[in-house]
């Protein structure tokens, strides 16, 4: 595909955006824009609007032509005499002239507002934000259709990037074992030391050497040992579940287990380990979804935090032609796994930008159907009065992990949404290895993530 052709735009059209959240994310946004012919964003909103200010600058902006503005007074007369706007709350600046509004805060509540309040305006939104997009993604999707717009996944974070490279293997009429990622963080083996170090934390690995080299044994007793000997790290992350959450409502994909198989895995082990049972790998049937945690040594090749899919190799002879050329054949050719190993933040949403608003599509789903929930279950035994606050840079819950399980509406007994879960106290004792009920929670307060769920609930009967 010709990107200039298929992002065509006419001579002098320029797409305004906003940028929500000026974190990591939206820093590295802001940091690109300026080296994006045709795209522009004067706005950027952040709950501390002296954060938001400093983030525009340090993109580049003249520091004199940055109003701090609080009002839409304020901001529209900012922004008519051609300054950049910051501001501590999108309701000063949502009014204005821009097109697609890119919610990138993080925050599950501030992001169903936002994009509430975007798609009213008739603005597109690209959604980065997957906590809320989790529990309410379908519905923003539908209340974005009837005004015209889309919301959208963004490029540059492994959903779009995986439900694109799902798409076209399927287009490509090619049969989808697993779909899925790497976890963002390698796992870097030192064989001399017998330690692994991940995300700046080093650990001891004892046994991980005798699991190196799988030597013919089953994936399945592979994949135990490995996890064994890497007990010391984490290996199931929330926000692996809520990416591919989003991806299961784009695709119809479905996960293997609720909390997904998680191997730790060398790259060219992914197309023998993560396909189906009778091809020798994990998987009980085609068409699932799973995260890998790429296991590497020092100077060796990262995923990066990409996306893959493995593929049945239909045709043995076309097959082996390609695994001559090196492409990535488990042990028994019978399956192959294609990478998109990069996912490259806020550099590469421009593309998302541009879909929906030169093209009106979305990066995902035309219309993501609610089939899975990310639900809270307890790992510790939860008490009443016990405040579940989602905290630190993968906004988890001190105590509670997700499963990925059927959606349904939010009846008493069922299983509460993650990020619904998030900031609400407990009221009924939950006993370790539970899900987390909706009755178990004090649901009560105004919430727009809760209102838009139980829309979206009704709009799926």
């Amino acid at each position: 595909m010709n990107h200039h052709s298929y992002f065509a735009r006419p001579r002098g059209r320029v797409v305004e955006t906003c940028i929500l959240g000026t974190g990591g994310f939206g820093q590295s946004y802001l940091a690109q824009v300026p080296r994006v012919p045709g795209l522009s964003c004067r706005l950027a909103v952040d709950v501390d609007a002296g954060r938001a200010c400093a983030a525009l600058v340090a993109a580049g902006a003249d520091p004199a032509q940055v109003a701090q503005c609080d009002t839409p007074a304020e901001a529209l007369a900012a922004w008519d005499a051609g300054r950049l706007v910051a501001t501590g709350d999108f309701a000063a600046i949502a009014s204005l002239p821009f097109e697609v509004a890119i919610e990138a805060t993080g925050s599950p509540e501030a992001g169903a507002r936002h994009a509430r309040m975007a798609i009213a305006a008739g603005r597109h939104v690209v959604m980065v934000t997957k906590e809320t997009d989790s529990v309410i993604g379908p519905e923003l999707a539908r209340m974005a259709a009837a005004r015209g717009v889309v919301v959208t996944p963004a490029d540059g974070d492994q959903p779009s990037l995986l439900i694109g490279l799902v798409t076209w293997a399927e287009v490509l009429g090619l049969t989808i074992l697993c779909a899925g990622k790497s976890s963002e963080y390698d796992f870097v083996f030192d064989p001399a030391t017998g330690q692994v170090t991940s995300n700046g934390r080093t650990v001891p690995a004892p046994g991980l050497a005798d699991w190196l080299d799988p030597a013919g044994r089953p994936w399945a007793v592979v994949a135990a040992g490995r996890a064994d000997a890497a007990a010391a790290l984490p290996q199931r992350a929330v926000p692996d579940l809520c990416e591919l959450t989003l991806v299961a409502n784009a695709t119809g994909l479905s996960p293997d287990r609720p909390d997904l198989h998680a191997p730790i895995l060398r790259i060219p082990e992914i197309a023998g380990a993560l396909t189906t049972a009778d091809r020798g790998g994990l998987l009980a049937g085609a068409g699932r979804l799973d995260v890998f945690h790429c296991l590497r040594l020092s100077g060796e090749a990262s995923f990066a935090g990409g996306v893959f899919v493995t593929v049945a190799c239909d045709d043995a002879a076309t097959w082996r032609m390609l695994g001559d050329k090196g492409h990535i054949l488990s042990a028994d050719g019978r399956s192959a796994a294609i990478a998109l190993p990069r996912h490259l933040l806020g550099v590469e949403v421009a593309t998302s930008v541009f879909e929906a608003a030169l093209l009106g599509r979305s990066s995902g789903a035309e219309r993501p159907r609610p089939r899975i929930d990310l639900t809270a279950w307890a790992d510790i035994a939860l008490e009443p009065g016990t405040l579940l606050t989602a905290q630190g840079h993968h906004h988890s819950i001190h105590g509670v992990s997700g499963r990925m399980t059927p959606a349904g509406p939010l009846g008493d007994g069922a299983a509460v949404p993650y990020y619904l879960a998030a900031g609400r106290r407990v009221i009924r004792r939950v006993a370790a290895g539970q899900a987390i009920r909706v009755q178990d929670l004090d649901m009560g307060g105004q919430s727009e993530l809760a209102t838009i769920r139980r829309n979206q609930d009704r709009n799926a009967i």
